[in-house]
This record gives structure tokens, C-alpha cells and sequence, in this order.
């Protein structure tokens, strides 16, 4: 393994309003950019770019998104404008083949998956960043398998940043007040955390199988949220450490876990 190999990130992204506040998870995120080896340039997967298909930012300025709603004006004035890399988008290209990866060269841009968690890690947003869409018609065993594949990026100094939360579930959420974990979102938790350096065949993977624990489904019912995790988890030399930064249940059924590989 290359000293200089770059780690993979899963970081529980959560409210948009991260971007404007100071709290524990922020603090952690800024602390990863801080002490972690600087990348020559980042691949982001996030939950809020779910597609048909593959497809890749190959713009040269990437727009920021703001793709949410409800929220002060001033999280709508917040742009993050890190350079794209339509290079690194065609090495994607190159690198997944044979599965078809379509360059994006205008519809998408960072998302808040995305930018919101990087705009605390790099705030000058002065490293390249290129963002991969995830295929909502694929199983989870190809997630967790793309995550193999991605891998060798990491040792030409690319770093792997997945945004999701493995515990999200808008209907429950206890928007004032309370907010104690609900026991099935506590015990999908653990779950994750227990079964993070899981090793055998990828399809026998608890993690792929999510859905089997009694808590799957409640704690995700769609899976755009969960499956950046599986990237990340694939990228995994079965070596490495695998820690989690920072964890927390916000509204009993949002998770902020994260986890970092190498």
C-alpha cells in the first residue's frame, strides 16, 4: 500500500443547516481537513444525486446547488465554488468501464450532500471536485462493488467522500422537542457500526443486506440515503482502520454517523 494513499469517508451530512452552525459534527468534519493528508483532488458520492444511469460532474465550474427549501436566506447565499475537473471526471470514465459513466457537463454541479460537508473540511474550496451520481437501478452489492473499483484512486492521492445518513427517516422525525433515539433507529445504528469491518463474500455482506435487520427498513425506506456508505465500505483493503470520527441521533431518527477508512 502507497504511503500517500488517500483515506475514504462516510460522513453523515443531516440538516443543510450545518453549513451555517458550529456543532460537534462540523467541528469533526473540519478536523478531518485539518489533520488528514491533503487530497490532489476529491470524488464525492452523495445521497442527493440519485439517478438513472451513472453520470459524472465534467464541468470545469461546477454550480452549487441549493436544494432544499424552507431554510434562512442565508444558506441560500452560500455558494462553494471549488474548481470541477473534467480530467478526473474521463478517468471515472476510464476506471468504471465497462459500466456506462455519462459526462455532465451542465445539469448538475455540488449538491448539499455534497458541498455541505466540504465546505467545512475545505473551506477555500480550492481543490478539485468531481461528483458521481448513484444509480437507483442497480442492487446494493454493485454499490459496494463501484466502491472496489473507485479505490484506486486513492493511491493516486484522490480522496473518497460519501454523504448520506444510515439512519433517515423524515416521517418520524421529532422536528421540536424530544429527541431521544427511537429504539429500532438506535439498534440499525449499532448494527452499522458492528458490522463495519465485515469481511466474505460482497453479496453475503450485512451491510449490502441491510434490509435483513428488523430495523432496515423503518430507519431507510428509500435507500439513497445508506447506499454511499456501501461505496466507502468497498473501498476498504480489509487491512486498513476503520474508525468513526463522530456519531449522534438528531430529531430520534436521523443518524450522523461517519466513518472513515484508512
Amino acid at each position: 500500500m502507497s504511503h500517500t494513499r488517500m483515506p475514504a469517508l462516510f460522513l453523515g451530512h443531516g440538516s443543510p443547516m450545518n453549513v451555517l452552525e458550529d456543532n460537534l459534527y462540523t467541528r469533526v468534519w473540519q478536523q478531518l481537513g485539518d489533520t488528514l493528508p491533503r487530497p490532489k483532488a476529491i470524488v464525492v458520492i452523495s445521497a442527493h444525486w440519485y439517478t438513472r444511469g451513472t453520470g459524472v460532474t465534467a464541468m470545469e465550474t461546477p454550480k452549487t446547488i441549493h436544494d432544499f427549501g424552507g431554510f434562512p436566506q442565508a444558506l441560500y447565499d452560500t455558494h462553494y465554488p471549488a474548481p470541477g475537473s473534467p480530467a478526473l471526471a474521463q478517468r471515472l470514465v476510464d476506471l468504471l468501464a465497462p459500466v456506462p459513466v455519462t459526462l455532465d457537463k451542465e445539469a448538475w454541479g455540488f449538491d448539499h450532500g455534497s458541498w455541505g460537508v466540504l465546505i467545512k473540511m475545505y473551506p477555500d474550496a480550492d481543490i478539485p471536485v468531481v461528483q458521481l451520481s448513484i444509480d437507483s437501478t442497480r442492487p446494493n452489492v454493485w454499490h459496494y462493488q463501484l466502491g472496489r473499483k473507485l479505490a484506486a484512486l486513492r493511491d493516486e492521492g484522490i480522496m473518497l467522500v460519501a454523504s448520506g445518513n444510515v439512519v433517515h427517516n423524515l416521517r418520524t422525525a421529532r422536528w421540536h422537542g424530544e429527541s431521544t433515539p427511537y429504539p429500532w433507529a438506535q439498534s440499525f445504528n449499532d448494527y452499522v457500526k458492528a458490522n463495519l469491518t465485515w469481511q466474505g463474500d460482497a453479496d453475503k455482506h450485512p451491510l449490502v443486506n441491510y434490509l435483513d435487520h428488523e430495523g432496515g427498513s423503518l430507519s431507510n425506506p428509500t435507500p439513497d440515503h445508506f447506499l454511499p456508505l456501501l461505496y466507502v465500505l468497498g473501498a476498504w483493503d480489509g487491512k486498513e482502520p476503520v474508525s468513526v470520527p463522530v456519531e449522534g441521533m438528531e430529531m430520534g431518527s436521523i443518524s450522523m454517523l461517519s466513518v472513515q477508512v484508512g
